[in-house]
């Protein structure tokens, strides 16, 4: 038992040692501050913004189409229904023109009135969707 005591306590001042090592070598704060305002002198530090990324994501060169001409052209393409759906609901499915009614809004509401009279709609709450308690 003492020497399992022991070995545990040269394996915790191992560890605890390599961490100061560790320190150690690392330049200290001070030293770092010195180097950067030693590069800042010498002008060897990147703008703000300047860096390799900076501009990742910025074009190369300006669009040859007008902002008006872009416009128009995806008005034009929406009349022709070549614009490509977008959202959720876009998965693989080609945007279709929603089907227009042949009823007029006082003859679903008349039509909806008598179904709910003769008990034919369903109640609110107690549908299929409904959420289960």
């Amino acid at each position: 038992m003492k020497n399992a005591l022991t070995i545990v306590a040269a394996v915790a001042a191992a560890m605890f040692a390599q961490g100061a090592f560790a320190q150690a070598s690392a330049p200290s704060r001070a030293e770092i501050k010195a180097e950067t305002k030693a590069a800042e002198k010498a002008g060897k530090l990147t703008p703000a913004g300047e860096g390799p990324g900076a501009t990742a994501g910025a074009p190369d060169k300006k669009s040859e189409t007008t902002r008006a001409e872009r416009k128009a052209k995806t008005v034009e393409a929406r009349k022709e229904g070549a614009l490509a759906a977008t959202g959720p609901s876009a998965e693989g499915a080609k945007a279709e023109k929603p089907i227009k009614s042949t009823k007029t809004r006082a003859e679903r509401k008349a039509e909806t009135k008598a179904a709910v009279k003769e008990g034919k709609t369903i109640p609110a709450g107690e549908g299929a969707d409904a959420p289960k308690k």
